[in-house]
């Protein structure tokens, strides 16, 4: 359960980065705002239910790697983000670490 929590955390983490480009706009301004506090809240209170069973280093990193990999996804597919080979490596990189950190636990 922790491990989903903690999944479903960092699927959060990747809404208020979204959110706040959304808020750049004036016309989606107010709802980009909503959903950034929104996903933020529900992150972080997903994140503190994984923390009960996962180390605070372990919970800390997938839950940032996930947020940090599923942002630069849909940057690219939705927000015309370049997707050159030293970014996908880069972003590659990220998942491997989550991963490793999941398989070491």
């Amino acid at each position: 359960m922790a491990w989903l929590s903690l999944l479903f955390a960092g699927l959060f983490e990747v809404g208020w980065p979204v959110g706040l480009k959304m808020a750049q706009q004036e016309q989606t301004r107010t709802l980009g705002i909503v959903v950034a506090l929104v996903c933020m809240a529900i992150s972080g209170l997903l994140l503190w239910i994984a923390q009960k069973t996962i180390p605070l280093g372990t919970s800390y990193a997938i839950w940032t790697g996930i947020g940090a990999a599923g942002t630069f996804v849909v940057g690219v597919l939705w927000y015309g983000d370049s997707a050159t080979l030293w970014r996908c490596t880069g972003v590659a990189l990220i998942v491997a670490g989550v991963a490793t950190l999941k398989i070491a636990q």
